[in-house]
């Protein structure tokens, strides 16, 4: 069952059987992920990310937040799309998480066309635990989440984020 409760004209929140979700700590160093995409049937691919992390051996995940419908940014000649945050526990390495985060994108069909372009999934490492990094590949927090509507307003439902 999908409940929608409209924030104002250009956000409406989602609510499905698993965004949100809480559950117990396990232990393990925390990151948040960011989870995106406008091709196709989003909210039905975020339920099925939502079972196939939670029987991954590589992450525990502890919260959802709900999905937030919301305005591209950057490229607007596209779809809105919807995004939501997922509060994982984990002993990856952030290097290693981010690998890991791009085969699952993979295994979702993400294709990466252009920069902020649309795509079926897209997963983004916020915060891991406190690090602070600035690689080619990883930057962490992530760059300008704290400007971002698809993170600030999901991160405000979140009971336990970081």
């Amino acid at each position: 069952m999908v409940k929608r409760k409209q924030l104002n004209e250009k956000h409406t929140l989602i609510f499905t059987p698993h965004f949100p979700y809480n559950t117990k700590s396990k232990g393990g160093y925390k990151a948040l992920l960011g989870i995106g995409g406008n091709i196709g049937d989003v909210v039905r691919r975020f339920e099925h990310l939502f079972w196939y992390l939670k029987r991954s051996s590589f992450i525990h995940m502890i919260e959802t937040a709900p999905i937030l419908k919301n305005p591209p940014f950057g490229y607007l000649e596209q779809g809105d799309f919807y995004n939501s945050l997922i509060l994982v526990e984990t002993d990856l390495t952030p290097r290693a998480l981010l690998r890991y985060m791009l085969r699952v994108e993979k295994v979702f069909g993400r294709k990466r066309l252009f920069k902020d372009g649309p795509r079926t999934l897209d997963i983004d490492i916020i915060f891991y635990e406190n690090v602070k990094m600035d690689t080619k590949r990883l930057t962490l927090p992530h760059p300008a989440w704290m400007q971002r509507d698809s993170v600030l307003i999901p991160l405000s439902m979140m009971k336990g984020y970081i």
